[in-house]
């Protein structure tokens, strides 16, 4: 069942960069406490994901994060190293939180999982944008058309904050 708007998070394990490498974090600690704007893309480096996607939450991080946002984290089915410079690539690094989700546990437990085995990249998510509120989901916003920021882009989030 995919995830609804008052639903909680579920508390998958993260890969991050910590200070002294890779490190993990839980749903559960990553969310407490803080609102936090996330977006899911099917993979780091992608067309529409690189091109569109990431780019759109870098020129707005400011404007979100002025509407009362602690943080804004992307997440996807890449391991923390190719998330990593994915955002280092980008300009993204220190306005943006890498969450990698190697397995597809997160994308999975949100029902946000796609599988595209038959094109060779395995289960992926699906792009989508949240607004988590100490764990609780109170925006939800998954695309529907592949290659369209539309639904889940920045400014799709902004105008809803």
């Amino acid at each position: 069942m995919t995830i609804q708007i008052g639903d909680r998070i579920p508390d998958a394990a993260f890969g991050i960069r910590g200070v002294n490498g890779i490190d993990t974090i839980t749903a559960r600690d990553y969310f407490a406490d803080r609102k936090v704007v996330l977006f899911a893309v099917p993979g780091a480096f992608t067309p529409t994901c690189h091109r569109n996607h990431l780019p759109s939450f870098v020129a707005k991080a400011e404007e979100i994060k002025a509407k009362g946002v602690d943080a804004i984290a992307v997440t996807a089915v890449n391991d923390i190293f190719v998330l990593d410079a994915w955002l280092e690539a980008s300009g993204a690094k220190g306005k943006i939180d890498g969450l990698a989700d190697g397995a597809a546990v997160f994308a999975k437990a949100l029902g946000l999982e796609v599988d595209l085995t038959e094109r060779g990249f395995g289960v992926r998510s699906q792009r989508y944008s949240l607004l988590v509120d100490n764990g609780v989901v109170k925006r939800l916003n998954i695309e529907e058309k592949p290659g369209s920021i539309e639904i889940s882009g920045a400014d799709a989030i902004l105008a809803q904050l």
